[in-house]
């Protein structure tokens, strides 16, 4: 019996070993093909969103639909570098893998052509697919649950005429045991509730439609929520600024330093249409939720999310560390050469142009990636139909080293009032292995 049990005991051994040894042989696999997963594509015009809908049977329920469409943002996703609208195939990275989306043209093979209405509303509302089943979190389907059904067939009614493209997205890079669609049973048991949207009777229908939008179809939450180490939204700390790929999203809430609390309904609902205001210019993924999503969204939506964010109280912000005034003086330093002939000696920038940095909230976040992403690899502002010039910062990582970046991003982060903790040579160092740019490096 002793023996057995040794016997046993070896076996399951060397099963728990092969597994540990497939999960890592999966997660380097998968980090070695992610270098050339193409990054997210820069925003560019899509006439599909806003081109002419003629009139005939459909045509009001068609229009509804490309408006659902756009306040859903799906072209941000569904429309990879150098593809078709809406073909998918873009890589979106998560801290699991790379999951690649899907194409949702009408295509009948490798697209929506052949759905059904109850497949599509079944896929924005319970995360199911009739071709693959359960279905990522990364495709939204825990905002998208408080769509109503009516929406969702005009959605569909709409994607159907979308010009068809046979394309089909490549395999999502998942190591085990992520790449098990089944295990999303768990996940949806813990942390997914379908829900629907009820008004708030003690708030004007303005605050009732922005909170419908950001919380539902916008689904602002799941890049500026914090998530859990599931990959799930951490609902106590709803939209008070995240990260998302070495981009930061900022906090959305009535902070004063890192959020909006300096923010008017107007500078809100100007960045949202036009991609700046006086205090911001929209860059990174942003960039594209505004060109593809809010810029064509009427003037009372914009207004209708500027005032339920514009309520939402402030989260607590935490008392940065001191940054080290010699680090300070050589960021100053390095500002004067580099950054002072744009942005102006005293960080005012040119308003709608040059990001203002005195008050800057991405400039103060916590997480100070945002800011190095910025410095080193530059930053293109989203073109809209309102301000079509695609303003564009350079990339300064040939010119700057690891700490020169780090001191120049201390020196913002700690002038003109504004306050943040200091960035070190290794974050800008991680940062710069990151986006895999050569240029100017320290000597070791």
């Amino acid at each position: 019996m002793s023996g057995l049990w040794r016997w046993l005991g070896s076996a399951v051994g060397v099963v728990i070993i092969a597994l540990i040894l497939i999960m890592i042989g999966s997660w380097l696999y998968v980090r070695s093909v992610e270098a050339s997963v193409p990054s997210d594509p820069p925003p560019a015009p899509l006439p599909i969103l806003w081109a002419a809908i003629p009139n005939g049977p459909q045509a009001d329920q068609l229009r509804l639909g490309r408006r659902l469409v756009i306040e859903g943002d799906c072209a941000s996703c569904h429309t990879r570098r150098g593809g078709e609208p809406f073909a998918g195939g873009l890589g979106l990275k998560s801290p699991f893998g790379t999951i690649f989306s899907a194409n949702i043209t009408s295509d009948r093979v490798t697209g929506l052509g052949a759905w059904s209405n109850e497949d599509f509303y079944r896929a924005l509302s319970r995360g199911l697919s009739p071709d693959r089943g359960h279905l990522y979190p990364a495709f939204p389907y825990p905002h998208f649950s408080l769509i109503p059904r009516a929406n969702s067939d005009a959605m569909l009614a709409w994607l159907k005429t979308v010009p068809a493209v046979h394309y089909r997205p490549p395999g999502n890079l998942l190591p085990f045991p992520f790449n098990i669609r089944l295990g999303l049973i768990g996940w949806n048991a813990l942390f997914f509730r379908p829900a629907a949207f009820h008004d708030d009777r003690a708030r004007s229908p303005a605050w009732n439609r922005g909170a419908y939008l950001v919380q539902g179809p916008e689904h602002c939450g799941a890049c500026h929520t914090p998530l859990n180490v599931a990959g799930a939204e951490k609902q106590t700390k709803g939209l008070r600024g995240s990260e998302l790929n070495r981009w930061v999203a900022p906090n959305l809430t009535g902070a004063r330093r890192t959020g909006l609390g300096r923010w008017s309904v107007a500078d809100i609902v100007e960045y949202l249409r036009t991609g700046r205001n006086t205090r911001s210019n929209a860059a990174g993924p942003m960039a594209e939720v505004v060109s593809y999503s809010t810029s064509l969204l009427p003037d009372s939506d914009l207004t209708a999310i500027a005032t339920y964010l514009k309520s939402l109280p402030a989260g607590p912000e935490t008392s940065p560390s001191p940054a080290d005034p010699a680090a300070t003086r050589r960021g100053a330093a390095v500002y004067s050469d580099a950054c002072a002939s744009c942005h102006l000696a005293n960080g005012a920038g040119q308003p709608r142009f040059i990001p203002r940095l005195p008050g800057s909230a991405v400039a103060q976040q916590a997480n100070p990636d945002g800011l190095l992403h910025i410095i080193l690899a530059g930053a293109r502002t989203a073109p809209t139909l309102r301000r079509p010039s695609a303003l564009t910062m350079p990339s300064f990582a040939w010119k700057l080293d690891d700490q020169e970046a780090a001191d120049v991003a201390t020196y913002v982060r700690n002038s003109w009032n504004n306050r943040a903790g200091p960035v070190d040579r290794g974050e800008a160092a991680a940062m710069r292995h990151h986006l895999r740019l050569t240029g100017k490096q320290e000597a070791p």
